[in-house]
Formats: structure tokens, C-alpha cells, sequence
């Protein structure tokens, strides 16, 4: 049953993964490439999260939390620039 478990959850983390490298790639906007970005690394740290929780080892817990700090930042580093711009341009 862990196994089969294993199988589906493996699936549908790729499944995600492609679709989320899929809109980095095509993406029509900067705004659609962050948020597939952030949703890469949100995959990512899922599968590391089912990793640890499978094996039963905090050995990945900082990367973890490292994927987690880059994802939020860089997400709301975007956010802020993109507030600013959409700002300046109704400004004018």
C-alpha cells in the first residue's frame, strides 16, 4: 500500500512539475513566470516533505526550509516591483 501510495503521489508531483515548467516557459507574462516558479519550488519542497516523511530523517528539513525563505521572498520581491510600476504608470 506505501508503495502504491508512493506511485500516485510521484505521478502527481511530475505531473504539477511539468505543467509549472511549462508556464516558466510559455508564460505570456513576468507575472506568470514567478508564480510557476514559486509553484516549482513549492513542488520541490513536497517532495522532499514526503521524502523526510517516508524515510523518517529530518536530514533535508533546512534545505526545506531554505526552498521555502527563496520561494516567499522572491515572490514578494516581484509583487513589490510590480506594485511599483503599475503605480508609476497610473502616476502619469
Amino acid at each position: 500500500m506505501k508503495d502504491l501510495v508512493l506511485i500516485v503521489t510521484a505521478v502527481i508531483l511530475s505531473l504539477a512539475a511539468a505543467g509549472a515548467i511549462y508556464r516558466i516557459a510559455v508564460g505570456p507574462s513576468l507575472l506568470d513566470r514567478v508564480l510557476a516558479s514559486d509553484v516549482l519550488l513549492a513542488i520541490l519542497g513536497a517532495a522532499l516533505a514526503i521524502d523526510m516523511a517516508v524515510n523518517r530523517h529530518l536530514n533535508n528539513l533546512v534545505l526545506l526550509v531554505a526552498l521555502s525563505l527563496i520561494g516567499f521572498i522572491g515572490s514578494v520581491t516581484v509583487a513589490r516591483f510590480v506594485a511599483d510600476r503599475r503605480g508609476q504608470v497610473n502616476d502619469s
